[in-house]
């Protein structure tokens, strides 16, 4: 049986090979958006972004420990402070579904609950602070103001659901030692690896600090101006911290397991990416799915409507701030506010390479659970919204 299995994949394999439609235009325009995606995906986002999400991910792993983790979000924490941080942390970190999660891994695997955790992985790219305040000039302030409140609750109401629904999982899995238990906490002061990592944190953030719009807050225009002088000094504060406070061991051992996360999460965000940029294309250009079939499929406030523009944003990937010229565009074209609203709230925190990777770490089911919750509740969210403002 498992002979005739291999014979029938190897036959689907050459099936497909020999009916490739090579010469079709717009499956050969979409294997170039596809390789145009995934470079620009690489040029714009691995360096500055994956790379010290690896090294902060490998840090939680190395030097926070355990028993912190659990105290404040393990399934034993108290519940306001762990969802109240947790739903927060987008406000801080700057950063798209992709980039998010070597540091969801990083606090799952020391002994996070699924609940404050899934907060913290749907909130990190969605409650974004510069992003909020584009929608609101850029799409209108009741968008804005939609965007905000809405990504905040969905967090915590995800996080809730996540952990009820995999409640006897979760309990199995702090029982039972299920957790990955990294080495020894270093003798020193907490503040030197606050220290240690808050310059990560803070070169991350301050690294891929986005060019506001010319009528933005003079705020954002300050950082924007000087963001590589923050940048440097935040890598200097990291420098001397390494020097002065870490052994070679301990630096081995951290390197190691920003290794490890790189190693697990690197190909699968790239085949995503691929995938993504061949049936949708890169902003402004068209993928295998013609952009006017989107664009007639998301205008009124139908449900219909407001499901579609839930799933295809689920499935697109956003870099932080494109969500919102693209939808200023599809605005532009007919889609409704309803829709738009959904959009905003599925897009951001989820896409296609960000799902491949939340099934590596959490499984098939639970995956499959959240992102329906995403789905579900961002089509709701955009009826409501609709039904109000239209």
């Amino acid at each position: 049986m498992k002979e005739l299995y291999k014979l029938l994949i190897l036959l689907a394999g050459f099936l497909i090979c020999w009916f490739l439609p090579v010469g079709y235009g717009r499956f050969d325009a979409s294997i170039i958006e596809a390789l145009a995606l995934v470079k620009w995906y690489a040029q714009e986002h691995v360096i500055l972004c994956l790379i010290p999400a690896f090294f902060i991910a490998g840090a939680i792993s190395a030097f926070v420990s355990q028993a912190s983790v659990i105290k404040y979000f393990g399934a034993k924490a108290n519940k306001f402070l762990a969802y109240s941080i947790a739903s927060i942390s987008g406000t801080i970190l700057a950063v798209c579904s992709c980039t998010v999660l070597p540091l969801f891994m990083g606090i799952y695997r020391r002994g996070a609950g699924l609940g404050p955790a899934i907060a913290f992985l749907y909130s990190g790219p969605a409650i974004n602070v510069l992003a909020i305040i584009l929608t609101a000039r850029v799409l209108g302030l009741e968008l804005g103001v939609a965007r905000a409140i809405g990504a905040v609750v969905f967090s915590i109401v995800i996080g809730l659901f996540m952990h009820l629904i995999f409640l006897k999982e979760e309990r199995a899995r702090h029982e039972e030692g299920g957790l990955a238990i990294g080495p020894e906490k270093a003798g020193r002061p907490i503040w030197q690896e606050v220290v240690f990592i808050a310059s990560m944190v803070a070169f991350l953030v301050f690294a891929n600090w986005g060019k506001p719009q010319d009528d933005s807050a003079g705020f954002w225009h300050v950082i924007f101006a000087v963001k590589w002088y923050l940048s440097a000094a935040s890598l200097f504060v990291l420098a001397s911290s390494i020097i002065l406070w870490f052994k070679r061991r301990e630096l081995h051992n951290w390197v190691m397991l920003s290794w490890g996360f790189a190693l697990q999460i690197l190909p699968l965000l790239l085949a995503g990416v691929l995938i993504a940029g061949f049936l949708l294309g890169r902003p402004g250009h068209e993928g295998f799915i013609p952009s006017h079939y989107i664009e007639s499929l998301v205008g009124g406030n139908s449900l219909g409507a407001n499901l579609f523009a839930s799933v295809a944003g689920a499935f697109m990937y956003f870099a932080t701030l494109t969500e919102v010229p693209i939808l200023q565009g599809l605005i532009g074209s007919g889609m409704g506010k309803g829709p738009a609203l959904a959009l905003l709230l599925a897009g951001p925190a989820l896409s296609l390479p960000n799902m491949l990777v939340i099934r590596s770490v959490m499984g098939t089911k639970k995956t499959i659970v959240y992102v329906l919750l995403v789905i579900v509740m961002a089509t709701t969210s955009g009826l409501i919204f609709g039904t109000f403002w239209s």
